[in-house]
Order: C-alpha cells, then structure tokens, then sequence
C-alpha cells in the first residue's frame, strides 16, 4: 500500500483526462466544422462546458476564434465580455482598412484612441449609438477574420452583449459560428438569452448540447487519469459519483482535497480510499455555492437552509415550517430556491437540493445557533404531521440539543431497526447513546445489553464498526455501579464482539470470567460453556473443553431454552470434529432444525453449522463439508443476513483451495479481504487463504512476507483453527524448495508445537510431510520419525481421509530421506491415489513428483520422467508456478523436453471460456437456475452468476438461452449438454 505523495506528478495538481464527453465532443466539432452553426452549450455549474467547448477549438485548426467569458458581477459593464475578448485578441494591434465606423469604438476602447478612426458625431437617442457600436463591433469581426465567437457564462452576461449575439445571428449571410455557454437555471425570465436559446435562425446549422453527469464508470476513469493510474476501485468510483453527483469539477476538487489529506492510497495495484464515512465540501464547490445564495432574495436563502437541514425530500409546507415563514411566503421561498438552480422538485410537490455537495456547503454555512433552531424547528413538525419518522426526529432531537427526546425517539427507532433487519443502523443509534450524557447505570446497561445483542444477532457484517461496539461495552463494564447479572450477560456479549474482531485469546478470557457472574442465568451461562468448549485456546488441554461442553449440555434440560439446546448441539459437533474424536459425525447427523424455530434459534443455528462446516474441513470430508455449508445458507438467504454470507465465502474458498477449485478464487477473495464491512476475522481468513494462494501461483518476496506476517498476526491474535495451520505448510514448503530445511523446521515449530500441546492431532494433516521432511532433512531424524509415529496412532481407526493420505506421504519422505527410493515411491504413489480420491489435486500432484523423482534416483529412469512430467503439466494447469517451475528444472536435469510453465499466476483464457464457465453452461443448458447450478457444482448462486455473467460477455449474448445456444452452437457442449 503506497500514499499518494503529496506534491507528485498525479493527484493534488494533475489535470485529469478529457472523459465521459466524446459524443458531444464531435457533435460540437461537426457543426462548427460543416458551416456556420449556432452550438449551445447549457449544464449546471462544474459540469464541464468550459472543458468541452475548448476541447473542440483545439480540434479546430487554422480558424481565428474569439473567447468572451461574462463574468458575475452585479451590474456588468455593457459589452464587457466583448471588449475583453477582443483586447486579448488584438492586444495592440488592429487590422488595416477600418472604416471610420470604428471610430465608434472609442468610448469602449480608450486605449486604442491612437489606432482607431476619429470620434463620429453623438446621436440622438442610445437606441441608435447601440446600434452604431454593434455595426463597428461586427465590422472589426470582419477584418479580423473571426471564423468562432465563443461566449462563456452567457447566462451573467449584459444586456448589450446578447443583444449583440441576436444582431449577429438575425445578420444574412453568416460567415462565422457562435458558441455560447450558460446555465439555464440561471438564467433571468426577461433575459434576452432566452430568445437566443429558443430562436431557429435561417442559415445557420442550430445544435443545443445539454452536458449531464458521468457514470461511475466514468467518475473512476477520471480519477484515475489524476493518479496516472489504470485502475480505481469500484467502491472508490461509486463513493465519490454518490458525493458529487458525477458532476467534474466536483470530482476533481474532491480527489485534490482527499490527496491532500492522504485518504487515497494504493492497494492490491488500484487506488482506493481509505474508510470516510463522509467528505468535505472542497473550497471550490463551497464558494461557488455560497457566491449563488448571496444573489438570492430572502425567503430563498431560508427554504435552502431548511432543505439543508431536513435532509430528505420535503414539501413546501414542511420547508415553510422549518423555515419559519407562513404558506404564501414558503411558496415563494421555494420558487426563489428553484431558480437558484441548487433546489430541484424530486418528485410531485416535494424538493431537494440537486446536489448533496451543495446542500452541505448550504448547511455549513448556517451558524450554529441558527442550525440548532432550525433542526428544533424540524422536531416540531415532524411532530405534528409525521410522528411515526422516528429517524427523522430522532437525528433532529439530537441536533436540537433535546436530550431527553432525543433518548425517548432513538430507543423506539432502535426497536423498529432491530424488527426490520437494519441492525447496522440500531448499532449506530445505541452507540450514540452510549455516547451520550451520564444516564443512570441501569439505562446504561439497557443499551449496552441492547448494543450485543444487536451485534450478535443481527445480519449485517459491521466490519469496523465492531471496535466501537467493544469499546461501548468495555466502559459499561467499568462502571462500578453495574450489577453482577448485568456484567455476567454483558461479559458474554463482549466476549462475542471480541472473537468476530479476531481477538479469540481475549474473547476466551472475558467466557471464563463471566461465568461467576452468571449464578441466577443459567441460561446464559450455557451459552458462554458453548463458547468455551471449542478447543481453540492454544495452551487449554482437550480435556478443558470437553469439561466446558458436558456442563452446557447439563444445563439444556433445567433451563428448557431452545437457544441452549442448538448451541450446545452445534458446538458438540464442532468440538468433537475439531478434536478429532471418532464420534464427531454421529453428533453432525443429530443436528436438526430448531424447533419452534425463533429468529435467535435460527442464527445461532446458521452461524453454529458454519462452524461444524469449517470444523469439518481438516477430515477431508469433502462432500459432508459442502452439505453442511449449503445447510448454513439455506436458514438465511445471502440477501438477508449478510454475515453469515461473508462466513460461507471463506469457508467455501478454503475448500475450493483444498479441492484445486482455483480459476477465479483470487477474485472472489478479494472483497470480503478487503471490504471495510467484513468481520475482521473473516477478512483476516480471507486474506490468509488469498495470501496461500497467491504464494503459490505468483511467488516471490512480497507474497512470502505478507504471508510471513499475516501468520504472525492471526497467532498473536490468539486465532488458533486448523487452517491457521496452512500457510505454515505452504511456507516451509518453499524453504524445502529453496534447499534450506533449517529454515523450515524454524518456521513450522510454533505451528508443530501447537498440535503437539493440545494433541490435536487431525491438525497436523496440512503440516505432516512438509515438517516430518524438514526435521529429517536438518538432521533430527529421531523428532521426524517421533512426529510421524504419534500422527499415525492418533489416527488409528479414524474415517478422516486427508489424515490418512498424509500418512503415506510422512512414510515416503522418511524413506527417501533414509535412501530406500524403492519404498519411497510406493508410498508417494499411495499418498497420490488417496489425495486423488478426496480430491485434493495439489497435494497429489506434489506426491506423483515425489514418487517420479525417487524412480529415477533408482534407476526406472523412463517411468519417473513420465510421472514428473505428468506433475509438471498438472501443477502448471493447476496455477501452482513455483512448483511447476521447481519440477520443469528437474526434468531439464534428466534431459526430457518441458513444455513452457505458465507465468502469470493463475490462469487467464482471454475471450475463451474458462472450465468453471463451460460447467456453468453446461447446466444452465439444460434449464436450471443459478441457485441449482450453485447446489450442483458446490457453488453460491452469486459466485454462478459470475461465471455466468463472464461467459456471457465472452459469447456476446445477453441472455441465458442464448448463451446455451451459443455454446453448443461452436462446439463447446457435447450431445448431452456436457461440457467438452
């Protein structure tokens, strides 16, 4: 990650590309280009109509263009804009052959006396001076060749100067073509720029350009061309086309004000953002803004204010009650507003301001005192006609100073939240008021209570928001005043806060401690030996755990809660598969559906499969894995409960990792690793598996170290699961493959030492041969063959295939190392047969090397090139680079040809369709939905719909029968609708 420098070549002074305008750009260029033509050019302000019409003079070569820019100045001086114009124009030199008609261009250009014709004689009326004026300006037009007249901001612009432009476009026999700019809502109603904008002049080619705001797409390609930068991430793009509206020059002031704060960064290759909750007006935005309140009446600059306040959509009786004016003068008020341009009607009889830059430029600039009032005022209305918009009145209560309302709204807006799903805004609300004044400790305790609870329960994923939430807790739980129940429940709440954050070491600490407090809710203390009874405390003996797990399930049957008896069921499964007891899968087959199945039984009970799924993954179990995961998901839909969605995608890319399911898995890791809203222990898995995966297949130092890092972090955290285990494998993996197994057996002891210690040793799978061969190979032959042995008797008689695999594969790392290459092969080829069976392809891959590398060492010279070659193709097909590469050296030391390793990471297919995406085909040929794909090929429906998506795009279709048309059309199904 790399901050944007403060003074660089990108960012704070760059000027971004020319984007979002290309159809206008030629239509301009066009008319002006095919003869004389009359281009209006109308947009709000920053919208880019200066930056447009410049661009199409430089796309005008050789023609003599006036630019006349008007100024906003109260009274403008008559013909100003011209003057200006044309004095940049000539500077000091006028064109040869005046007539003496010129000689009326004195008065406006005095110091050209010496240049111009004598003074002409004063006439009667201003009517005829004008027009002496405009014959002379049209004369010295002429003679200077002037092909373009350009007027910017037409819409300030003097009387005199639009009537100019009407002389020139009334004129027979056009010779040069008029482009003006202007705001239209800007514009006055007796302007005579509003006869110019209506008028169908004969002879000249008339083309109105309305410039609307860019696309997200467009708002990211901007921004990027400011940072020099191919890519800005979608969520940057869309956070500030949300703030700006897509209006340019916001965008571009916004990006300079969030350069100079360093809240742009570069992540994963692509600029982003750091976490904002909101942005800034930037200086350029505010006073414009400000410059157009100060020309307005009144009763305008007071509906605005109330706009800016209120905050949503409102009619003109509520902006009037806000603003303080009765139903004439409201009336008024708005219609002022609207010719402001800032105030747009939204929907029939309701306003709002058009842009939210604008409306908080508007806000800002109202004194504190005054914006008390206003939002005491909101409270009051909203009171009398919409009592029941309880986010309404709270946010204005609060802003009013109006505590004891404020409480009373937040606490019912919280109840409705929670009823409706929106937890993320009932944390929000609870956390304001704990934030809050002193209440009395039993509120306080309420709330925090309420604040856990929220937590727990809820579907949203809070991402950060979670160290608030502990935060609130913790303080609560430090006042002395709080009541020993009220502690115990809270210590489990935080404790729950404390494990989604990460921080499993202290979320144990706060269970344990907890229990003493919980003497007369046994129903909570239940729930907190659940939490205790999963062995994932590193220095906690099995024993410990099961102790924890038998007195939460004594407990099921006195207390008769239905939250109890699922936790503990859940929690059986999980503790037992993850300490490897043969007994594990009789407690997976007795998990039922809750019955009567409340809201609270139902997460407890998704959230606890998700866990028996990720428990289960060490056994190799695959299949039993993937039931469990679609069994999580089908008590919460992804669309509703977000949390156990993120939870489901990591565990889902664990075993898509495990079972060689690679082609797009990077891509979906990469939201939930580094979306601000994903629990942190999911985003820290995320990563970790994203961090394997890339080690594997684009190695080098960067990968290593994050790798190297990450690890450390989750073992500092206290996060100690059987996947945290996997990177340990892959890492010393590659100090074995870099010939120094000192440095492996340094790197995998913590990881060796922890199975060691809890005896736990199904963990032991991923880590087995890489370590057993590591310690043999440094030279401690007697720990290498101690390690393997007690892996072997703790899995005696044991249904756990990845264990079993692995076993061979100790054996034949001890044989080779021991030399007896015979032996050594026949359990390689044994480890492959088994891992193929689960499948896992990247492990058997690993082991069909070895077996080919000990057969040649013995002489079968042919059968072990073949088998290397074999690994080689497959580990290159796979992604996995450094293997391939490792292998591919081996075979170019036995003489056999390799074909080229593939060297970009995984594997891209460029317009062809991607394995994954013929599968997806396959089945949306014969008329399944997403959903039967997903449940067939052991996939989300979303993550179908994005292999669908993609192959859509490929075969230039836009529907599904379409696309299953098209791909049996070239060939790409067989006869049955199977992928070929």
């Amino acid at each position: 990650m790399g901050r944007v420098p403060a003074n660089g070549k990108h960012g704070a002074n760059a000027a971004p590309d020319f984007v979002g305008r290309d159809d206008e750009l030629a239509a301009i260029v066009g008319a002006v280009t095919e003869g004389p033509a009359l281009v209006l050019v109308e947009g709000e302000p920053g919208i880019g109509k200066t930056r447009l019409v410049r661009r199409a003079l430089d796309e005008l070569p050789g023609r003599t263009v006036l630019v006349c820019t008007s100024p906003p100045l109260r009274e403008p001086f008559p013909l100003g804009p011209i003057a200006g114009g044309l004095r940049r124009l000539c500077a000091d030199r006028l064109p040869d052959g005046l007539s003496p008609m010129a000689g009326a261009l004195r008065p406006l250009f005095p110091e050209w006396s010496e240049l111009l014709p004598a003074a002409l004689e004063p006439l009667p009326t201003a009517g005829e001076t004008r027009h002496r004026v405009f014959r002379a300006l049209v004369e010295l037009l002429d003679r200077l060749r002037v092909s373009v007249l350009v007027l910017e901001d037409a819409h300030w612009a003097d009387t005199a100067t639009l009537e100019l432009l009407l002389t020139l476009v009334a004129a027979g026999g056009h010779s040069r073509s008029l482009v003006v700019t202007y705001r239209p809502a800007e514009i006055d109603p007796v302007s005579p720029l509003l006869r110019l904008t209506s008028w169908a002049p004969a002879g000249l080619h008339r083309l109105r350009v309305g410039l609307g705001p860019l696309t997200v797409d467009q708002t990211g390609r901007l921004i990027g061309s400011m940072f020099g930068a191919d890519h800005v991430s979608t969520e940057f793009a869309t956070f500030l086309r949300q703030h700006t509206d897509g209006v340019p020059l916001a965008v571009e002031e916004c990006v300079r004000l969030l350069t100079d704060r360093r809240d742009i960064v570069r992540q994963d290759g692509q600029w982003t953002r750091r976490v904002l909750d909101g942005l800034e007006v930037p200086a350029t935005v505010r006073d414009s803004v400000r410059e157009r309140l100060a020309r307005l009446r009144p009763e305008g600059r007071v509906v605005l204010e109330a706009a800016a306040v209120l905050g949503v959509p409102a009619g003109a009786v509520l902006l009037g009650d806000v603003a303080g004016l009765d139903g004439a003068a409201s009336l008024g008020g708005v219609e002022v507003a609207l010719s402001s341009g800032l105030l747009q009607e939204t929907e029939p009889g309701r306003f709002a301001f058009r842009h939210a830059l604008d409306a908080q430029a508007v806000g800002d600039s109202v004194p504190a005192l005054r914006r008390r009032q206003l939002h005491a005022a909101a409270t009051a209305a909203y009171e009398r006609r919409e009592p029941d918009a309880l986010d309404r009145l709270t946010r204005h209560s609060r802003e009013a100073g109006d505590t004891e309302a404020w409480c009373r709204y937040a606490e019912a807006a919280t109840d409705v939240a929670l009823a409706s799903g929106d937890d993320r805004n009932a944390v929000t609300l609870l956390l304001q008021l704990l934030a809050g004044p002193q209440y009395p400790v039993e509120r306080r305790q309420r709330y925090a209570t309420r604040l856990g609870e929220a937590v727990f329960y809820g579907s949203a994923a809070l991402g950060d928001i979670a160290d608030e939430v502990i935060e609130a807790i913790h303080q609560v739980l430090d006042d002395p005043r709080a009541s020993r129940g009220n502690r115990g429940e809270l210590r489990l709440l935080l404790g729950r806060m404390l494990w989604r954050a990460g921080r499993q070491r202290a979320a144990f600490g706060e269970f344990e401690a907890a229990i003493a407090d919980l003497g007369d809710r046994p129903d909570l203390a239940g729930l907190m030996m659940c939490n205790l009874a999963l062995p994932l405390v590193p220095d906690w003996p099995a024993e410990r755990h099961l102790g924890w797990l038998d007195r939460a399930a004594e407990l099921v049957e006195p207390t008769g809660s239905g939250e109890l008896a699922v936790a503990v069921g859940t929690a059986r499964a999980s503790t037992l598969l993850l300490l490897g007891h043969a007994s594990a899968w009789a407690s997976v087959a007795a998990l039922d559906r809750p019955h009567p199945a409340g809201a609270r039984e139902l997460t407890l009970h998704a959230t606890g499969l998700l866990n028996v799924a990720g428990a289960s993954l060490s056994w190799g179990r695959y299949e039993e894995t993937r039931r469990l995961l679609h069994a999580a998901a089908e008590f919460i839909p992804d669309a509703e409960h977000h949390r156990v969605a993120e939870g489901f995608r990591i565990i889902e890319a664990t075993l898509c990792w495990y079972t060689g399911r690679w082609d797009g898995l990077a891509a979906e890791l990469a939201r939930p690793a580094g979306a601000d809203t994903t629990e942190t222990h999911d985003r820290l898995f995320a990563r970790l598996i994203e961090g394997v995966l890339r080690l594997v297949t684009a190695p080098g130092p960067d990968a290593e170290r994050a790798l190297r890092e990450l690890t450390g972090q989750l073992f500092e955290l206290g996060i100690t699961e059987p996947t945290v285990l996997l990177p340990f494998a892959v890492l010393g993996r590659a100090a074995l493959g870099e010939g120094d197994p000192e440095r492996a057996v340094a790197w995998l002891a913590p990881a060796a030492e922890l199975v060691a210690g809890k005896d736990v040793w199904l963990w032991y799978t991923d880590l087995a041969a890489v370590h057993v061969e590591a310690l043999a190979r440094a030279g401690s032959r007697a720990a290498a063959e101690s390690f393997a042995g007690r892996f072997a008797a703790a899995l005696d008689r044991r249904d756990a295939p990845a264990p079993a695999a692995a076993l061979p594969a100790c054996r034949a790392v001890l044989a080779e190392t021991a030399g007896d290459t015979a032996a050594a092969a026949e359990d390689y080829r044994a480890a492959a047969a088994a891992w193929a069976a689960l499948p896992r392809p990247y492990d058997r891959l690993l082991a069909l090397e070895g077996a080919g590398r000990c057969l040649v060492a013995g002489g079968s010279t042919a059968d072990g090139i073949e088998l290397l070659g074999q690994a080689q193709a497959g580990l290159g097909e796979l992604g996995a680079r450094r293997d391939a590469d490792r292998v591919a050296r081996l075979l170019r030391r036995y003489g056999a040809d390799v074909a080229r390793t593939w060297r970009h990471g995984q594997r891209g297919y460029g317009k062809e369709l991607s394995p994954r995406e013929r599968e997806v085909l396959a089945f949306v040929a014969r008329g399944m939905t997403n959903r039967e794909v997903g449940e067939a090929l052991f996939l989300s429906p979303r993550t179908v719909g994005r292999h669908l998506g993609s192959a859509m795009r490929k075969l230039q279709v836009t529907t599904r029968t379409a696309a299953a048309i098209a791909a049996a059309e070239a060939g790409l199904l067989g006869p049955s609708g199977a992928a070929t």
